[in-house]
C-alpha cells in the first residue's frame, strides 16, 4: 500500500490519545504496517495535542512532512485551520469537528474566532475536501473523539480500514461501560 499520512489536532482534553491509539489499532487489525508518535505539549492546560500517524509499505518514521499529509483531523476549529494550513496537502481531506476552544488571543479580542465557512472557503482555496462533524446534539462532549472516529469510518476515508476493524480497535482500548458509551456514539456516526 503506498504511504498515507494522518494528522491529529486539538487542544488537552479532547482525547485525541483515545483517537490515535483506535486509529493507530484500527490500521492494525486491517493488517497495514503502521507508526505514530504525539506530542502532548500542555495538553494538562488546554495547550495544542498533536498525533501523526502513517500506514502503508516502506514506512519508516511517523513523522508527517510540512503540507504532505492526506488526511487531518480536527478536533476543534482553530485547530483544523492551523491543521490545514500546515499539514494538509493539496487535495487532501479535512475532517473537523464543529466545536471552538478559543484561543487566548481570540478571548482577549485581539484575533478573530474561526467559524466553519472560514473552513470551508480555505478548503476550497487549498484545493481541500472538507468534512465537518457536527457534535451538538452529543450529550457528553467527552466522546466528541468517537464522533470522528465513526465519520472516518463511515466515509472510508483511510484506505483498506474498515468499520469493523475499528470496533476491534475500541473492544482493544475499552471495556465495560466506557466501551458501551464510546460504542454508541461511534456506531451513531459511523451509520
Amino acid at each position: 500500500m503506498k504511504a498515507y499520512n494522518i494528522y491529529i489536532t486539538g487542544v488537552g482534553g479532547q482525547g485525541i490519545g483515545l483517537l490515535s491509539q483506535a486509529i493507530l489499532r484500527g490500521i492494525d487489525h486491517a493488517g497495514i504496517n503502521a507508526v505514530a508518535v504525539d506530542t502532548h505539549g500542555l495538553a494538562q492546560r488546554g495547550g495544542v495535542v498533536v498525533s501523526q500517524i502513517r500506514c502503508g509499505d516502506h514506512i519508516h518514521s511517523p513523522l508527517i512532512m510540512k503540507n504532505s499529509a492526506d488526511l487531518v483531523l480536527g478536533m476543534e476549529l482553530h485547530e483544523a485551520m492551523r491543521g490545514l494550513g500546515t499539514a494538509l496537502k493539496k487535495g487532501g481531506t479535512l475532517v473537523y469537528m464543529d466545536v471552538s476552544w478559543q484561543p487566548l488571543p481570540v478571548r482577549l479580542g485581539l484575533n478573530t474566532a474561526i467559524t466553519t465557512k472560514d473552513i470551508q472557503i480555505a478548503c476550497e482555496t487549498a484545493g481541500s475536501i472538507p468534512i465537518k462533524v457536527d457534535t451538538k446534539a452529543m450529550d457528553d462532549t467527552r466522546m466528541q473523539n468517537m464522533a470522528l472516529l465513526g465519520t472516518i469510518a463511515k466515509y472510508g476515508i483511510i484506505p483498506g480500514v474498515s468499520i469493523k476493524n475499528y470496533a476491534a480497535a475500541l473492544e482493544d482500548l475499552l471495556s465495560g461501560e466506557m466501551l458501551n458509551k464510546n460504542s454508541v456514539i461511534f456506531d451513531t456516526y459511523a451509520a
